[in-house]
């Protein structure tokens, strides 16, 4: 596979607080690279760092063999880096459609207004699109306040798509839903476009071990631990940060 993705000794740092600390990394092309940790180990930082939210300190990231550390979030967009939060970006009071509308638009426009057009314009096809993708084709009319949990995670999703990316960067998918409604995220999640890398923050290591091709694990800003998903489960390294966690030692 070709490596699409190269992030080098990247820090940032804020005052006295290292928040990440020379990562180094590598994804390549379809590949699933889920990132690991406990609360305040790195892992938002790291991804606001790739996405081009905030600037590294010191460090370098190279997409497809070009430096864009220096690059806008919005200039990283447009070389097909996409992105999803931890703190939903729904906006409760428009429909799925109008939601769907509005990503696209910052896309195609880095703006956004509600003069929404006509049904059957190319960028209420695309969203209408990149739903069905997400098992929410038919739902364009429904307020988006009307989702439940998993429903909304999957529009985020969505949105992320929105871009046509050629990586995903997903913070945290499973945060705030039900063991109920963690199947379906995880059947989507492998569902989705091969030729698409993606990189996924994740506190829930259950759902990380099942989608994941390659984990890496961060702690106070340093990554600890790469492996396969078979070896992240079988790490005492791994477990002695997850001190609550009771899962199937042997899950993959």
């Amino acid at each position: 596979m070709t490596v699409v993705l190269h992030v080098e000794n990247i820090c940032a740092t804020f005052g006295s607080l290292r928040a990440v600390r020379d990562v180094t990394l590598q994804a390549s092309t379809g590949e699933r690279l889920i990132v690991l940790g406990t609360n305040g180990a790195g892992k938002s930082t790291l991804f606001n760092l790739i996405a081009g939210d905030i600037l590294p300190t010191s460090g370098h990231i190279h997409w497809r063999g070009q430096p864009i550390q220096t690059l806008s979030a919005h200039e990283r967009t447009r070389l097909g880096i996409s992105r999803s939060y931890q703190t939903s970006r729904v906006m409760h009071g428009l429909s799925v459609a109008d939601n769907m509308y509005l990503a696209v638009q910052g896309v195609k426009t880095g703006r956004f207004g509600l003069r929404v057009p006509e049904f059957n314009h190319p960028w209420r096809q695309k969203g209408r699109d990149t739903l069905a993708l997400v098992n929410l084709a038919g739902m364009d009319d429904e307020l988006a306040s009307n989702l439940s949990h998993g429903e909304r995670r999957q529009l985020e999703i969505a949105m992320a798509l929105a871009s046509d990316p050629h990586m995903l960067l997903l913070d945290e998918p499973a945060a705030g839903l039900s063991p109920g409604e963690r199947p379906g995220l995880v059947a989507l999640l492998r569902s989705l476009p091969r030729d698409v890398t993606i990189i996924m923050i994740e506190h829930d290591m259950d759902v990380a071990l099942q989608v994941a091709d390659r984990v890496m694990v961060m702690n106070e800003g340093e990554v600890v631990f790469q492996g396969t998903p078979a070896e992240t489960a079988a790490s005492s390294l791994v477990r002695s940060l997850y001190l609550g966690y009771t899962g199937d030692a042997n899950a993959a």
